[in-house]
């Protein structure tokens, strides 16, 4: 009899842990999605002000139409971007076209002394900031949750129930220079 009561123990306790170990994973898996969403509607609130700041823009600096149109462009490309990566990819592209269009506005004094633009840029440099918080929160939930299906026995339940691995946020080489503005 004590033989079976402790089968029993011992199946129960593994049954517990696997439970317990899938729901872990799940949970990681939903903060990963949670963390994406975040981003995501960071980079929507972007998308949002980007009209109002190159309206602004275009009343002051009027010939400076390429680097307008490479916001409008990039923030075109954000907005229909449908997949993570995709979006990835156009958010490095308007981070750039932002940084340019910021360097020219330095070109202009009276631009830069103007309420609506100086409101939008405080706006703008708020949301940038609330997108790399979100950014590095997104890659936290990511490494915890890679970490979880690649160390044992997550491992084992990882690939019994198809958890695969994600990856984090990261910018391309392009949006670590240093725009150049030339005149």
């Amino acid at each position: 009899m004590i033989p079976v009561i402790i089968g029993i123990v011992i199946v129960v306790v593994l049954v517990v842990a696997a439970v317990s170990l899938y729901n872990n994973l799940v949970t990681l898996r939903n903060r990963i999605d949670n963390a994406w969403q975040n981003i995501d509607t960071q980079l929507q609130r972007r998308c949002d002000l980007i009209p109002n700041l190159v309206e602004t823009v275009k009343g002051y600096a009027a010939h400076e139409r390429e680097t307008l149109d490479a916001v409008v462009d990039a923030r075109n490309a954000v907005a229909t971007a449908a997949t993570p990566e995709k979006k990835v990819a156009a958010d490095n592209m308007l981070t750039g076209a932002l940084r340019q269009l910021f360097a020219v506005a330095e070109a202009y004094p009276d631009l830069k002394a103007n309420q609506n633009f100086m409101q939008l840029q405080g706006s703008l440099e708020d949301t940038e900031n609330k997108i790399s918080y979100a950014r590095q929160s997104y890659n936290d939930c990511v490494l915890n949750y890679n970490n979880a299906i690649q160390t044992f026995p997550g491992n084992v339940f990882a690939g019994m129930f198809h958890f695969s691995e994600r990856h984090g946020f990261e910018a391309d080489a392009a949006a670590r220079e240093v725009p150049q503005v030339k005149f």
